[in-house]
């Protein structure tokens, strides 16, 4: 059953100069999750950020830490951004050679597990999952920049998840992220999705225009 709809607003498209005052202030606007994408330049073409920066920012909100690790290998960074003060955390089933293992390790360590869903991955990599994860993440881009466009085959791949999660009967997060917009979050929902991650359409207009932008994303004016 599709959860109430949460808007994780993703700190790649804040302003990195101000990065605690822009988290703050997300979240004073009614975010649901603060997500922060974790790239290593290797596994996606782009680097981001690591654990330090997770924790530095961690005084700044009380939301959970949507962490997404776009690293590979994955496992051992697993516990440092456990420690920073990540509450969920996502790995890609391409990360590592034991991707349950992988969710084995966040779920001991006392954290909600998510796994991700690149483009091309085949949504069968989900199946001895499911007793498992916390969160499912769709990726309607491939992984790598904010900004891009949203790869519309994706909410049919949703509906499949979201068919799955329903069948499992387990509250399990079915989120979504890539070309996030007020144009394609009501398509997403409608195709299942119950977290949507926004970079560019929450932080589009500064501070002053976070609450209009993340309270239009959840569908309300």
């Amino acid at each position: 059953m599709q959860q109430k709809i949460r808007i994780a607003p993703s700190i790649l498209a804040s302003d990195f100069a101000k990065l605690g005052e822009e988290v703050r202030a997300v979240s004073e606007a009614g975010a649901d999750y603060i997500h922060v994408d974790v790239m290593d330049g290797h596994f996606v073409p782009n680097i981001t950020i690591g654990p330090d920066v997770v924790k530095a920012l961690r005084p700044h909100s009380r939301l959970p830490f949507d962490v997404h690790l776009m690293i590979a290998p994955a496992d051992p960074y697993i516990e440092a951004f456990a420690q920073a003060g990540a509450d969920i955390i996502t790995v890609h089933p391409e990360a590592g050679p034991h991707v349950h293992r992988s969710v084995q390790l966040i779920k001991s360590l006392g954290k909600k597990a998510g796994i991700s869903i690149n483009p091309g991955t085949p949504l069968s990599a989900v199946k001895p999952l499911l007793d498992e994860v916390d969160l499912i993440l769709v990726m309607s881009v491939n992984p790598g920049f904010g900004g891009q466009k949203f790869i519309p085959e994706a909410k049919q791949r949703l509906g499949h998840l979201r068919e799955m999660i329903d069948r499992s009967e387990r509250s399990i997060d079915l989120e979504v992220d890539g070309g996030i917009n007020f144009e394609t979050a009501p398509e997403a929902i409608a195709a299942g999705a119950d977290v949507l991650v926004a970079g560019t359409a929450t932080f589009k207009g500064g501070p002053t225009a976070y609450a209009a932008n993340i309270a239009r994303l959840r569908g309300q004016r």
